[in-house]
């Protein structure tokens, strides 16, 4: 991974760093330092200078040989979330959907040609997939995903779905991707632009049905996707589009409406040097 910046202010040190941090995921929460070396592709020592700093800074910990990541990981992932407002505004809602469809619904962003879950509130099921914050999917692949690549113009978009998967999931397809595929999934995405919403019919994997909408900034921008998943064994195609569809609209639009309130909330931050003088001066 070496040498991959092309600006003149790319610090290769801080990429390396964040290669360390992003090589646990659930299937490898502890490794050794050979295991992160390995995945990360950099040499033993300086892996280990790396894992030591992190270590220092509180980012990760050294049991029994192993390395693990700390709950201080969380602050920054939870410090973008934040910044939205989308938590705090999305939750009450999302909870009242929940309650209303006894099935999960979930927040996500797209981030390159994968979408990011932001927010979420589920209900035990068995599923083929496990998804917390901060969980990738190929977008393509996800009801939420194509609410979200609909969204995009045609040179975004073309952009967008150049760019390789880093679910690490098997299924995510290659990019660039097949032309036939790439027109059938413009026609797609112009169905989803034109009527609101998306399904995702066990394209992600086997029994996970989904359907999806888009929820506005106070611009009337889409910045997120909110969805509705159900065990396709459980709930047909018919019962999510007829019964659960409508009232995630109606959440979708209250999310919206109250997260344009919230970026419109007067608030302001005065520089801690003119509190400061101002303080002195009264």
């Amino acid at each position: 991974m070496a040498g991959r910046g092309t600006g003149p202010d790319f610090v290769e040190a801080l990429a390396r760093g964040l290669d360390v941090l992003a090589c646990f995921d659930d299937r490898h929460p502890r490794m050794s330092l050979t295991e992160i070396a390995e995945r990360t592709g950099l040499a033993r020592p300086t892996a280990r200078r790396l894992l030591l700093t992190l270590a220092e800074l509180g980012f990760v910990r050294l049991e029994e040989g192993r390395f693990t990541l700390t709950p201080k990981v969380l602050s920054l992932g939870m410090a973008y979330i934040g910044s939205l407002g989308l938590w705090e505004v999305a939750q009450p809602h999302l909870e009242a959907l929940v309650a209303q469809t006894g099935e999960s619904s979930s927040m996500a962003q797209l981030d390159g040609s994968d979408i990011v879950y932001v927010a979420r509130v589920s209900v035990p099921k068995i599923i083929t997939l496990r998804v917390v914050i901060g969980t990738r999917f190929p977008a393509v692949q996800t009801s939420q995903g194509k609410v979200l690549l609909a969204a995009l113009d045609p040179a975004a978009l073309t952009a967008t779905l150049a760019e390789p998967s880093r679910s690490g999931l098997a299924t995510a397809p290659p990019a660039p991707p097949d032309p036939r595929d790439l027109a059938a999934l413009e026609d797609e995405l112009r169905t989803v632009r034109a009527r609101g919403w998306a399904l995702a019919d066990e394209e992600l994997a086997p029994g996970i049905r989904s359907v999806a909408v888009p929820v506005r900034d106070g611009c009337g921008e889409v910045r997120a996707a909110m969805n509705v998943t159900v065990h396709a064994a459980e709930t047909s195609v018919a019962t999510l589009v007829d019964e659960h569809l409508p009232r995630l609209i109606r959440a979708a639009s209250e999310i919206s409406a109250d997260w344009a309130l919230w970026q419109s909330r007067p608030h302001a931050e005065v520089p801690a040097s003119e509190n400061s003088e101002r303080v002195a001066t009264i």
